[in-house]
């Protein structure tokens, strides 16, 4: 029972009469005039609410010369969202270099891309004409474009080219939707095949706003296999229903550690968690990352496991990650 309709039954709330007495619109003394609606005003009222529901909602917008957005995303921070999206992204330009391949990083309080992609300064300017439609008239005008950052072929734009290194972001809502707008909206692109968006943990302001703006073609959660993990991976998947983004599936990091020297595998976070809540969820698993020194230290070095060492079993498993998120895309409307 909710506490507004807990506060009504119960005498919370209460209308004063004219004489300074007090009427509580609790138990046997509330009375509730109801009218039952015809077929007819029933579904106007439907279509009414559906109106006024919309009202507030963003129009999506794709983003100019990208073809297909996948958005890398985690209920809980530390799980190894960042990492699995840039291995992601250089996996699916190393399994098709057809392919071109953009990062975006929408974490504005946290960007982890630059140092991952061992990039750093100031994205360059470039003037392109827009044309616009208003009150009748069609207006051109100039508009400064950022152009990415470019690393090991993939282009790269992140709220941590834009401010200091060590310099916190501390913006209250409004300041950080203005830039995921510009990062969405104010990056000339070219032309990409796949936009791999790196999001910020959580189901908050970013995340509705990156889903509610632009066109997604799929959603990879990302979670270890321990249970307070899992919860909010699990919520993660049902924002992305709710606002219509299909999920392509689930990624379990650091599912095993094996020791170097006896070859011991242990389950340090739970085994196959993620598996179990895909069950859950009627998802699949996407695949398995194991916890290993190896992916840690190319992440920190800037150097990621997919370029620097393309051959081990660590870089082959998030190649087989992206041969799974590519079979479960539909083909990009030309």
């Amino acid at each position: 029972m909710g506490i507004w309709r807990r506060l009504l039954l119960f005498g919370g709330v209460s209308l004063r009469a004219g004489g300074g007495a007090t009427a509580p619109l609790g138990g046997s003394r509330a009375m509730v005039c109801r009218r039952q609606l015809s077929g007819a005003e029933s579904e106007t009222l439907k279509q009414r609410r559906t109106q006024i529901m919309s009202r507030g909602l963003p129009k999506q917008k794709p983003i100019e010369g990208v073809k297909q957005v996948l958005v890398v995303a985690s209920g809980k921070g530390g799980v190894g969202k960042s990492t699995t999206a840039v291995n992601l992204a250089l996996a699916l330009a190393a399994n098709d270099s057809s392919k071109a391949i953009g990062l975006l990083d929408v974490d504005v309080y946290g960007p982890s891309i630059p140092k991952m992609m061992n990039l750093k300064g100031n994205p360059e300017l470039s003037q392109k004409k827009m044309t616009i439609f208003t009150a009748g008239y069609l207006l051109d005008y100039l508009c400064n474009l950022m152009k990415p950052l470019l690393n090991y072929g993939i282009a790269c734009m992140s709220m941590g080219f834009l401010v200091e290194e060590n310099e916190p972001v501390v913006w209250r809502g409004l300041m950080v939707m203005s830039a995921i707008e510009k990062l969405l909206r104010q990056v000339d692109w070219g032309q990409l095949d796949y936009l791999v968006v790196d999001m910020p943990p959580g189901t908050g302001d970013v995340q509705l706003s990156v889903s509610q703006n632009i066109p997604i073609t799929g959603a990879v959660i990302v979670s270890t296999p321990q249970d307070v993990a899992l919860m909010d991976a699990h919520k993660g998947a049902e924002m992305f229903r709710k606002v219509h983004v299909p999920v392509l599936g689930l990624v379990q990091n650091m599912s095993v550690f094996q020791c170097p020297k006896c070859k011991h595998k242990t389950h340090i976070f739970g085994a196959d968690g993620a598996r179990k809540l895909a069950q859950t969820l009627g998802l699949e698993v996407l695949g398995d990352i194991p916890l290993h020194l190896n992916i840690r230290e190319a992440s920190d070095t800037g150097q990621p496991i997919v370029f620097s060492q393309p051959e081990s079993d660590e870089a082959k498993a998030y190649l087989r990650i992206a041969v799974e998120v590519v079979r479960r895309l539909p083909s990009p409307s030309e």
